[in-house]
């Protein structure tokens, strides 16, 4: 993601967090979040890399991958207070 992307980006639109169980069933799990900085905030600091990496996000119509939520976690314009 550019730095102008980032900077664009609606930090305050809900969000949803998809993340996949470990198993073989390809279940996932679920969270809806009050705005999309507090979903980042728990996909980049609560989860295990390998679940970063296989977890995605929708804010409004569009799917952010785990890389691409790290990299908005990692913007200078990223609204909250990092760990």
């Amino acid at each position: 993601m550019t730095r102008q992307a980032a900077m664009k980006f609606n930090y305050d639109a809900s969000a949803e967090l998809f993340m996949p169980k470990n198993n073989r069933r390809g279940q996932v799990n679920y969270r809806r979040f009050a705005t999309a900085a507090d979903a980042i905030r728990f996909a980049v600091e609560e989860l295990p890399d390998d679940s970063l990496r296989q977890a995605w996000m929708e804010v409004g119509d569009d799917r952010i991958d785990g890389r691409t939520m790290r990299d908005l976690y990692d913007s200078a314009a990223y609204p909250l207070r990092r760990k």
